[in-house]
């Protein structure tokens, strides 16, 4: 049988990850549900370590797929453009429903909560401290992704390397700086309504950047490799607009939790 294809589309090959990272992330989402009742982290390290291996290997295969056999062609690149945009717009869905609760706490507060925002005994972070920064950090990080793409696209591997490396250093440095704003928060989860979801939207958006850096890092090591020229760089480009959509998130953060909710 010919392998010969006379169409543009990729017909992906059959594979054990999809199903080995369904297993995966259900031992994960088990192991955490035994971990909240019966901290003990057993199955929620071994669903860590086998969601971890199988996504290294299915994204191997991803990157053998369209750095190597030249499997991603115009026709699919515009497939996966489409599919990046559908994700991205998925996520700006969920961020809303953080900023609906926030809101709808915060207009009218509930006699419970003192009548005031924030609620009676909560004292909340001063936003012209770590906040501030972290906005200062994350808006340089922009500036720097989009160096290092603007050199992808002239062909100048030096300066591209730069612009990932300092992009990825600062996404580093921003959650270091969140993770001792939270060991430093004088509330926590449980401080009503404010605490939940002041940790909930800033937490769910400290996990994006964790992923956004990790993203832009495969990439750093992967532009090292020479898998990305002026042509051919979309993995580099999803990286990139993901971790201009996780800016945005911060600062809708930062004017309303952190400046207009304080």
């Amino acid at each position: 049988m010919s392998n010969h294809m006379n169409h543009p589309f990729h017909l992906v090959d059959k594979s054990p990850w999809p199903i080995l990272s369904a297993f995966s992330v259900m031992s994960l989402v088990s192991g955490l549900a035994k971990w909240f009742h019966t901290f003990n982290m057993d199955l929620a390290i071994l669903g860590i370590l086998s969601t971890t291996l199988v996504m290294i290997q299915w994204w191997r295969d991803v990157v053998r797929e369209g750095t190597f056999q030249g499997l991603h062609t115009s026709k699919v690149g515009v497939g996966l453009r489409w599919g990046m945009i559908l994700f991205i717009a998925s996520e700006v869905l969920f961020f809303v429903s953080f900023f609906w609760a926030f809101f709808h706490s915060s207009l009218a507060p509930a006699v419970e909560l003192g009548s005031a925002w924030p609620p009676l005994g909560i004292k909340p972070f001063n936003p012209f401290q770590i906040p501030l920064l972290n906005t200062a950090i994350l808006l340089a990080s922009g500036v720097t992704v989009t160096w290092a793409h603007h050199a992808l696209m002239e062909n100048n591997h030096t300066q591209a390397f730069q612009g990932l490396f300092l992009t990825v250093f600062l996404g580093f440095y921003f959650t270091s700086l969140q993770a001792l704003e939270y060991f430093e928060a004088p509330f926590s989860i449980a401080d009503a309504v404010y605490g939940t979801t002041f940790f909930v939207a800033t937490g769910f958006h400290g996990l994006h950047v964790i992923i956004g850096t990790t993203f832009l890092l495969i990439c750093l090591i992967r532009h090292t490799l020479h898998h990305f020229s002026f042509t051919h760089h979309f993995g580099f480009e999803a990286a990139a607009w993901y971790w201009h959509f996780v800016d945005v998130v911060w600062l809708f953060l930062f004017i309303s939790i952190y400046w207009w909710g304080n």
